[in-house]
């Protein structure tokens, strides 16, 4: 059994990955700093495996050394642009600075693979036509920023004995006990569910490429299991080219399954400069990959379960299910200080 250390393990899209990998036989460890920690949708038992509570901005040698991890699955960061712009040097100290010092202790520590889970948004305003793994990057916030300064100090590092791999992972949707109502499909389907109502709140205009938790995470285990020569230094677009959609088109999706909801846009002008259409066939080429859910799938997912909870307003909208919120009621509440350090009582 290959160990694999995953930060961010409790985090939406760790809480899904964890079993995913013990399912198809990895020893996981997990390592996450817990701010999301109140959020737990379906009130499911996860702890099934060994969890360290740590600052990725804390990890030392000691942590990685002798502890016979063959890869790291790192998905810990301040991981949106609202997030993002609270304090731009604290996102690129969290997201750039301490993403390599983990890969370089990584690659000290005689630990083979290190999977960096970046994102499509650093590719930010692309336009119409399909962006691929060569393309040039235009972030437009901080986060994306972060990202791409990220993926060129690891790939800095790799060697004949460290493969850093690069997941450009499209705009998550899905359910997750880790839930976010922060990203464009969850949200608008939970708004259609609470309130009866669609709300795009930008002007709907923008491309963005989506793909299901789910597929990130059989991406994740595709590198892990893929022959060195095939992930080595390489980055990846996680998605599928037939999932690109303007906002507004996938609210017009959503309405597809609440007939009853009409759709609202907030702004005729949207500030949101991020605007992209990306290509996804190098994962299917040379990963031999392809995602299995699609928008539709995924819709109809959220809306069981949704009824399923059942969710209400008051879920909907509270702050353990909105990273922002969160943090701000940790700051405001004197939990964790301006660094995001847990303040010790």
């Amino acid at each position: 059994m290959k160990k694999i250390l995953v930060t961010g393990s409790e985090g939406y899209i760790g809480t899904v990955l964890m079993p995913i990998l013990i399912d198809n036989g990895f020893s996981v460890v997990g390592l996450d700093y817990c701010y999301f920690a109140d959020g737990n949708l379906d009130k499911s038992n996860r702890f099934n495996y060994q969890r360290i509570n740590k600052d990725i901005r804390d990890i030392v040698l000691n942590d990685l050394k002798d502890k016979n991890y063959f890869a790291i699955v790192h998905l810990a960061a301040l991981c949106n642009d609202p997030l993002g712009m609270i304090n731009e040097d604290l996102t690129y100290e969290v997201n750039y600075e301490s993403s390599v010092k983990l890969a370089e202790l990584a690659k000290l520590s005689g630990i083979e693979r290190f999977v960096y889970a970046s994102s499509c948004s650093l590719y930010g305003d692309g336009g119409v036509e399909p962006l691929h793994e060569d393309s040039p990057s235009n972030p437009q916030t901080p986060y994306g920023r972060s990202k791409i300064l990220a993926e060129e100090g690891i790939s800095t590092l790799s060697s004949d004995n460290f493969s850093p791999v690069f997941m450009r992972n499209a705009t998550a949707f899905g359910f997750s006990p880790r839930m976010r109502f922060d990203i464009v499909l969850n949200n608008l389907t939970g708004y259609a569910k609470v309130d009866n109502e669609i709300k795009i709140l930008g002007d709907g205009k923008p491309w963005r490429p989506l793909v299901h938790i789910r597929d990130i995470c059989g991406a994740i285990v595709a590198v892990l299991k893929a022959k060195k020569g095939r992930i080595h230094n390489q980055a990846f677009n996680v998605g599928d080219d037939k999932e690109n959609y303007q906002i507004k088109t996938i609210a017009e999706k959503v309405k597809n399954f609440y007939p009853k909801c009409n759709i609202s846009i907030a702004t005729k002008n949207s500030s949101d400069t991020r605007d992209y259409n990306v290509s996804f066939k190098k994962l299917n080429s040379d990963l031999k990959f392809s995602i299995s859910w699609s928008l539709d799938m995924g819709i109809k997912e959220l809306k069981n379960h949704y009824n399923f909870i059942p969710l209400t307003k008051k879920i909907f909208f509270s702050k353990e299910y909105t990273r922002i919120k969160q943090i701000n009621y940790l700051i405001e509440n004197n939990k964790i200080d301006n660094n995001l350090k847990w303040i010790k009582k």
